[in-house]
């Protein structure tokens, strides 16, 4: 008996998606580790909230495709928490930052974190991208990161001297197993074949780069992973938790929260263009996502975000519904539960150039000329981004580029040119103006019209204005009034613009613009 068509199509759907998850699992694997790395993490708590992300948050996700887990956009944060605060206060952080995105996703918020300039978003994750490869650039010689960015930076001729060998250190043995695996990486994504295209690129780099190590026996240093997963656990103590009263703890909590949301629903976004099935529902996928970080807390592990690279994963290998996410949950579970031993071979400096390599990639060329289209004040807000978040911190770079985005937006709907001539012969007068009029242009609206000689014709051009606000309407009337008792005209060549606007009034008395429209031109 043939099957009905509803169930060999949800037989098709749990098959691709099944394929799918392994997909995933493959690329979370060595990135779970590796962010938790770079964050000055144990790689069992990376690997615990991707777990969490794709066993709770992708059951309850309002982005059936993203994949959630830690992601290397929080990987700077999380560094200088534990620098500064130690280890045990990451799960006090998490929930903080879980219960703000819980909350923000019930009062239907979701939406807002979506109105933040791609310029400041880009220039973030830029930013952030160059943190990633300095700091990495360092683990991926067993060495160790320095404090801060511009302390990276500045010991980056350092770490290459480190290279030769002259005092008897491994470091140019690690930077080798590195080095091989971003080879492997680079000459995959560009010359695999079509039949193994949806081999991540990382997992192979980590396989390479392991083996090489291995074959080698090369003495660097190895991942750590307990024989037992719940050993390996960062439950927050009575002491970590009297942090919920410290105002530095709380900022980074609302930073935290800030940063993941706007990255997991930017990513959201993106997914939703990739594929044609069920939209995203922002404040749900914030909810999700709050629910998870508070899992996340409870149990001492990175916070998690939504993951472009696993999402687009996903999607590439023909998920269509949220079991996907969910058993790539369940794939980590397992290999971590049945397999430390085969993870605990991993050299640590393999799973940092996979981030170097990230780090790179974040700093996208192509998204910076895609940028510089939309003019060089755009490119202002990418870089002053880009610069805050490397040389101060990443709150200070955000805030820095929303300033300066708001600043724009305050121009653009202030600014006014003006255009002037005068036909001495005819006595006729033309002002182009271009911009939008307001109450700000006033003044210089003013200057332009008073500098017309008594008994002029003047002849406004407003096909190029974007907007005029009331108040400029007003000045342009009681201005006609005065210029007329002179023996002059006014004539508004109002043309496309009154096409963009509607009558405030059924009055007519009480429309400027049609009353300006009425004087014919000469």
């Amino acid at each position: 008996m043939k099957p009905l068509p509803s169930q060999s199509l949800s037989s098709a759907v749990v098959g691709r998606d099944f394929f799918a998850s392994i997909v995933v699992f493959l690329v979370a694997l060595p990135l779970c580790m590796g962010v938790a790395i770079a964050s000055g993490a144990p790689p069992a708590l990376g690997l615990i909230t991707g777990i969490v992300g794709g066993l709770v948050v992708g059951s309850i996700a309002g982005s059936p495709l993203q994949v959630s887990g830690p992601a290397a956009g929080m990987a700077v944060l999380v560094f200088q928490l534990v620098s500064e605060h130690g280890l045990f206060m990451l799960g006090v952080v998490g929930l903080i930052a879980g219960a703000l995105q819980l909350l923000a996703g019930s009062l239907k918020m979701g939406q807002w974190f979506r109105a933040i300039s791609p310029s400041v978003i880009h220039g973030m994750l830029a930013g952030i991208g160059v943190l990633i490869f300095v700091s990495q650039l360092h683990v991926m010689l067993d060495d160790k990161p320095r404090a801060n960015g511009l302390e990276n930076i500045a010991a980056i001729p350092e770490a290459f001297m480190k290279v030769f060998p002259i005092d008897g250190s491994v470091h140019h043995l690690a930077a080798m197993a590195g080095i091989v695996t971003i080879i492997a990486i680079v000459l995959w994504n560009h010359f695999k074949p079509k039949k193994l295209a949806l081999l991540p690129g990382p997992l192979l780099g980590v396989i390479i780069g392991t083996v090489f190590a291995v074959i080698f026996a090369l003495p660097i240093t190895l991942v750590e992973l307990p024989a037992n997963l719940m050993s390996g656990l960062n439950i927050p103590t009575g002491e970590a938790l009297a942090g919920f009263t410290d105002p530095d703890i709380l900022t980074l909590g609302l930073v935290f929260a800030f940063v993941a949301s706007a990255e997991t629903l930017l990513c959201a976004t993106a997914v939703d263009k990739m594929h044609i099935g069920t939209r995203t529902d922002y404040d749900k996928e914030l909810r999700a996502q709050g629910i998870g970080n508070m899992i996340c807390g409870g149990l001492g592990a990175l916070p998690m975000t939504g993951v472009i690279v696993r999402s687009s994963a996903n999607v590439e290998a023909g998920a269509t519904t949220r079991i996907s996410a969910i058993l790539h949950g369940g794939w980590l579970l397992l290999a971590v539960a049945a397999f430390p031993f085969v993870l605990n071979e991993i050299p640590t400096s393999v799973l940092a150039a996979i981030l170097v390599y990230t780090g790179y990639k974040l700093v996208n060329v192509a998204q910076i000329r895609k940028i510089a289209e939309f003019g060089r004040q755009e490119l202002v807000i990418y870089f002053a981004t880009l610069i805050g978040v490397v040389a101060i911190d990443l709150l200070t770079g955000v805030i820095l580029g929303f300033v300066l985005a708001t600043l724009k937006l305050v121009y653009t709907f202030s600014h006014l040119d003006i255009r002037r001539e005068h036909d001495t012969a005819t006595n006729r007068v033309d002002l182009w103006m271009t911009g939008s009029a307001t109450f700000f242009s006033i003044p210089q609206l003013g200057k332009a019209l008073e500098s017309s000689p008594f008994g002029s014709e003047v002849h406004i051009h407003v096909e190029k204005l974007d907007y005029i606000d009331h108040a400029c309407l007003e000045m342009l009337s009681s201005w006609e009034k005065l210029h007329q008792s002179t023996g002059g005209a006014l004539v508004v060549e109002w043309s496309e613009l009154v096409e963009r606007y509607s009558r405030r009034s059924d009055d007519p008395s009480k429309n400027e613009i049609p009353n300006l429209m009425t004087r014919p031109a000469a």
